[in-house]
C-alpha cells in the first residue's frame, strides 16, 4: 500500500489538538478503514498555531485528502508519496 508525508496547517490552537486527534482517528476508522495512521510529528509556533507531518498508509492520495476535508480544523500544504525509509544505521560507518 502506498505510504503519503502529509503536511497540516491548523486553524486551532495547540490545546484543541487532541480533540483533533481523536476525531481523526475516528473518522478513518468508521469512514476510511483502508487508512493507516502511522504516526505524526507536531510543531507548535510561539503564538500556539499548530502545523502537523504525518505519515499514511492509504490506497491512494485522493483518499488522504479525502479524510482531511471531512477532518477540517485545517488544511494540507502538501502531500508526497513516501518512496521509502532511511535511518542512521542504514549508512555504517566506513
Amino acid at each position: 500500500m502506498p505510504r503519503y508525508l502529509v503536511e497540516r496547517q491548523f486553524v486551532v490552537h495547540e490545546d484543541r489538538m487532541p480533540e483533533v486527534g481523536r476525531r481523526s482517528r475516528s473518522l478513518a476508522e468508521e469512514h476510511f478503514p483502508e487508512i493507516v495512521w502511522e504516526h505524526s510529528h507536531v510543531v507548535v509556533d510561539d503564538g500556539g498555531g499548530v502545523k502537523t507531518f504525518c505519515v499514511y498508509g492509504a490506497p491512494d492520495e485522493g483518499m488522504v485528502r479525502e479524510h482531511a476535508k471531512q477532518l477540517g480544523f485545517g488544511e494540507i500544504v502538501t502531500i508526497h508519496e513516501i518512496a521509502g525509509d532511511v535511518t542512521p544505521a542504514d549508512f555504517p560507518p566506513v
